[in-house]
């Protein structure tokens, strides 16, 4: 029999919360939770039975969402804001992702230019231009 393996711990994308504890980790109503869901601010996981199902990155974004409402941003505004930030956060990856790109290029450019500069004394004079055609 092999030996029993030790169950990991839940990562903090995985929806293990029911809607009691994460109202409890966060201080909200279970009822504000719900009206976040509707409104589309937090989308938790659903059992089979339809019963929500929270993350950590869940808790987190009802904790961000509460902080904003208790500075007296509507709902609209809030998920105009939270839209926006995860827009930032997309775009400052692919920022990233075009920076090192433009460095792999840059480096493959400089060694093509390298190598062009070592072969340079071996290119063939190049003719004047019309000693081909005169008549040009």
């Amino acid at each position: 029999m092999p030996p029993r393996q030790r169950p990991r711990p839940p990562g903090p994308s995985t929806p293990v919360y029911v809607i009691s504890v994460a109202a409890e980790l966060t201080g909200l109503h279970p009822q504000t939770l719900r009206q976040y869901d509707r409104a589309g601010l937090v989308s938790p996981g659903r059992t089979g039975g339809g019963g929500r199902r929270y993350s950590l990155n869940d808790i987190e974004a009802l904790r961000v969402v509460a902080e904003l409402t208790a500075a007296g941003i509507g709902l609209e505004g809030v998920r105009r804001i939270l839209e926006l930030e995860n827009q930032v956060a997309a775009l400052r990856a692919r920022n990233a992702e075009l920076g090192r790109r433009v460095g792999e290029l840059t480096a493959a450019l400089e060694a093509a230019m390298a190598a062009l500069h070592e072969r340079k004394p071996n290119l063939p004079a190049l003719r004047p231009r019309g000693t081909l055609h005169p008549f040009q």
